[in-house]
């Protein structure tokens, strides 16, 4: 008898264990989960509001505003591209507007269109409504609010940087556009396979129009681009390289040329002596963001639709040139 209840009590035991490596949750697969927050604004955009805040932030913590590309939402690219998870690795909280398709049938931010991309207008003016929201629910850092996302949302990302430049830190576009790359292409598909003819100056003068009279500080500016994207042609990143170099007063020609992971990587200094912009050109990618799956210090993100493992997560590198590591 004695025997039995020992046996029964044994399996009883390894049961109860089992179900607690079944319940139990990595914090990183809880990361995935984004709030949606409602009442953020006037909206002019007609955007949703999507955000992740890691349990027990405290105060004057950062703030990552991410853009998803086309056919992309919210849940899955805030997540995927690695961004929630360094939430929670380093201690910020994540903003993640979502396109709707009565606004664009492809779900695209609308980097191309006036009425979008003009200060106090449009997605632009709803992007940051979210960010004054998210601030004053987390009390987090006014100064060090940065922007970044993919495709069209890295070309909005441009937007944002020069229509709102006393609002982010900095920026972050991957496989994007400069500001102002439609208007002076003449069309967003010129401006996505052949580029706009440009000087450094003229790219700097767009950027400078959008916000008249700011004399700085710019953002500083991170561009990751697939050498192979035929979607997104890779001389949009030196479109950027001629436009934010100027804006910061700096020349075209690299102060830093190495590489990361085994890929070119390039840094531009401004007068200061500080780096003002940063390029990662991913030999053989085509179009999407970099993720480098796993839990080893600078792996990050989850690949699969327009998130390619090459082995270098663009949300790692952009976090730690901005310090938020």
């Amino acid at each position: 008898m004695t025997s039995t209840r020992a046996a029964l009590l044994a399996v009883l035991t390894a049961i109860t264990a089992l179900c607690s490596l079944l319940l139990f949750v990595p914090r990183a697969q809880a990361a995935a989960s984004l709030e949606q927050v409602t009442g953020f604004g006037s909206n002019p955009g007609a955007l949703k509001m999507y955000r992740y805040t890691p349990e027990g932030l405290p105060a004057g913590r950062p703030v990552v505003v991410v853009l998803h590309g086309c056919t992309q939402n919210a849940a899955g690219y805030g997540p995927a591209s690695g961004w929630t998870e360094l939430a929670d690795r380093w201690g910020f909280s994540v903003v993640v507007p979502e396109q709707q398709s009565a606004n664009n049938a492809s779900r695209c931010f609308n980097w191309f269109q006036n009425g979008d991309t003009s200060r106090g207008q449009g997605e632009a003016a709803s992007i940051v409504q979210m960010v004054d929201r998210q601030l004053a629910d987390t009390a987090g850092d006014a100064a060090r609010v940065h922007v970044t996302g993919l495709s069209a949302g890295g070309a909005m990302t441009s937007v944002m940087m020069a229509a709102y430049p006393e609002k982010f830190r900095a920026g972050g576009v991957v496989a994007g556009l400069p500001y102002g790359c439609a208007q002076a292409a003449g069309s967003p598909y010129v401006c996505m396979n052949t580029g706009a003819t440009q000087t450094p100056q003229q790219w700097g003068d767009r950027v400078r129009a959008a916000r008249p009279g700011y004399t700085g500080p710019w953002p500083r500016l991170t561009v990751l681009h697939g050498s192979a994207d035929t979607t997104v042609k890779p001389v949009n990143m030196t479109d950027l390289v001629e436009q934010w170099t100027d804006v910061h007063g700096a020349d075209q020609t690299a102060d830093v040329s190495d590489t990361v992971g085994g890929y070119p990587h390039q840094v531009f200094h401004g007068p200061d002596g500080s780096g003002v912009v940063e390029t990662y050109s991913i030999t053989g990618m085509g179009h999407g963001q970099p993720v480098d799956p796993g839990s080893a210090d600078g792996q990050c993100g989850t690949a699969g639709a327009y998130l390619l493992d090459v082995d270098l997560c663009a949300a790692h590198q952009m976090g730690k040139a901005w310090g938020l590591g």
